[in-house]
């Protein structure tokens, strides 16, 4: 294979039946299909190829011997038992970093999840939350990221209120086949970020994760915390609709979140429920500013809203009175100058995701 040709897999080098079941393992337990090289001719042949070199210490000092070319992404793995000269082999082979086993497993385990998710993305992740029910935080979440995935963005759509009306229902895709949250329960750690993403349901390429009809209500914080980090690892824009609630797997959405966007009607019941929530989503949002929701004529103020909460304004969002009808139908297509649309382009410039930008 030319040298100059992308890394595609991972590269397993050992003679040692041992290590090379643990490292197996590793690797299956993040979907992937390891090349397995048992001797030198086929660790330098494979040297230039693989996205990530896994080299271990019985090949590490003859490897370094034949004086391999610099490349990044080598890891040398050895046991709690080797001694220091296992850093000596992996100074001269000019490795990344030296793991020990059983020890040093999760490390290993986020190595080769990078390895098999690719170039890394750093996705801008905005959470929404109504001030108070029916404030229409999911259809706003579901405009940014539908537009988000209009303007070339790599995005992710998360549904995190499980008592909610289910966004999936919304946008039609509830009987499309793939993976939703009950499949989720058990994962933690390190996600895959590919697998995640090729598992779920997607409108016109929009990665969609909600929730299906089971009695499922309550998500672990370290599901949330894993399943979010995997999106982020993987797209452009991650959207996170909310509840309103105490809940370590709700707070640790709203953490994991570069801003949170507090969406409030403009009448005074609203902002007066929404300034009880304010006091604690403080506490976990780290950029916490509102949306200013129209809601009937002679209401308050945008400016009055965001006055009352002591919160910056991001922008308005006016009443596209035909959508609600067009969601019950399982069509969710906000006029592409409408009212809904206009908010979700504000927001997206506001957090610079302009087209231009767009990889």
């Amino acid at each position: 294979m030319d040298n100059t040709s992308p890394p595609t897999s991972v590269l397993l080098a050992t003679t040692n039946e041992i290590l090379l079941d643990d490292l197996l393992r590793l690797a299956a337990a993040a979907s992937i299909t390891p090349v397995v090289e048992p001797d030198l001719v086929g660790v330098r042949r494979r040297w230039h190829s693989c996205s990530l070199v896994v080299v271990g210490r019985d090949l590490a000092e003859p490897l370094a011997r034949a004086q391999p070319a610099a490349r990044p992404g080598v890891v040398v793995v050895g046991s709690v038992l080797d001694g220091d000269d296992l850093y000596r082999c992996a100074f001269d082979v000019g490795a990344d970093a030296v793991l020990r086993l059983p020890d040093d497993e999760s490390v290993l385990a986020g190595k080769l999840a990078d390895a098999v998710d690719g170039a890394v993305r750093t996705a801008l992740t905005l959470a929404f939350v109504g001030g108070c029910g029916g404030a229409g935080a999911t259809t706003l979440a579901s405009a940014v990221a539908v537009f988000g995935n209009r303007r070339g963005f790599r995005t992710m759509l998360i549904d995190g209120d499980p008592l909610g009306g289910g966004i999936e229902l919304a946008l039609g895709i509830e009987r499309d086949p793939g993976d939703r949250w009950p499949k989720l329960l058990n994962a933690s750690g390190r996600v895959s970020a590919a697998a995640l993403r090729s598992a779920l349901p997607s409108v016109d390429g929009l990665a969609v994760l909600s929730w299906d009809q089971s009695d499922v209500t309550v998500l672990p914080p370290d599901t949330m915390s894993s399943v979010i980090g995997a999106a982020q690892r993987s797209s452009d824009l991650v959207v996170v609709d909310l509840p309103r609630r105490a809940d370590p797997a709700v707070e640790e959405g709203f953490i994991r979140a570069a801003a949170t966007l507090l969406v409030v009607p403009c009448d005074v019941r609203s902002v007066a429920a929404a300034k009880r929530f304010v006091g604690p989503l403080r506490a976990v949002a780290g950029d916490l500013r509102v949306v200013a929701r129209e809601s009937r004529p002679h209401g308050l103020s945008a400016a009055d809203v965001a006055t009352h909460l002591s919160l910056p304004l991001a922008t308005t969002v006016g009443l596209e009175r035909d959508l609600p009808t067009a969601m019950d139908q399982g069509r969710f297509d906000p006029r592409p100058r409408g009212p809904l649309a206009k908010a979700a382009t504000n927001l997206l410039d506001l957090f610079t995701l302009r087209q231009s930008t767009a990889a």
